[in-house]
């Protein structure tokens, strides 16, 4: 199996775990350790980059539970990185601002701080989700989701506010 297929079973899988009455987050997600590992990336992506990097921890009514950005003079194009962890999974994403709101960073910024990211994501036990596979059309279990939204993806459920 793909890494592509391999991640899609992932999220159906994550889509499925039981949970309060809203999509926020699964049932047992515990927040002092989402919050410890989104400090340790943190560091760890201020230490590679050189540059400060800031986390919002004051993410509400939501899928993901912190996000962080590496400055856009880090990047080496002059574009910010953010990176967005879920509240499913250990999944994180990897985005820059755009007319549209969150883009891919692919052609933003050049391999190099991708691969920063990536490598401390993984080195972390997180789980990079491409954002090609974000933007596929949401079909999973919630109904809520595909009848409020119209045009839900997977990024929908897992990365956005709801």
């Amino acid at each position: 199996m793909d890494d592509g297929a391999q991640l899609t079973t992932l999220l159906h899988t994550l889509d499925r775990l039981p949970g309060p009455d809203h999509l926020e987050f699964p049932d047992g997600f515990d927040h002092a350790r989402a919050k410890a590992r989104a400090i340790r990336l943190r560091d760890r992506l201020t230490h590679d980059f050189g540059h400060p990097c800031d986390v919002d921890d004051q993410i509400q009514d939501a899928s993901h539970h912190y996000e962080i950005a590496v400055p856009a003079e880090a990047t080496g194009a002059g574009v910010l990185l953010v990176v967005r962890l879920s509240s499913f999974g250990d999944l994180a994403a990897v985005t820059v601002p755009g007319p549209f709101g969150q883009e891919s960073p692919e052609g933003a910024v050049t391999p190099e701080p991708l691969s920063v990211v990536d490598i401390a994501l993984r080195d972390l036990r997180y789980t990079p989700v491409p954002a090609r596979l974000l933007h596929r059309p949401y079909d999973g279990v919630s109904d809520w989701l595909a009848r409020e939204s119209g045009r839900a993806t997977w990024w929908t459920r897992f990365f956005d506010y709801l």
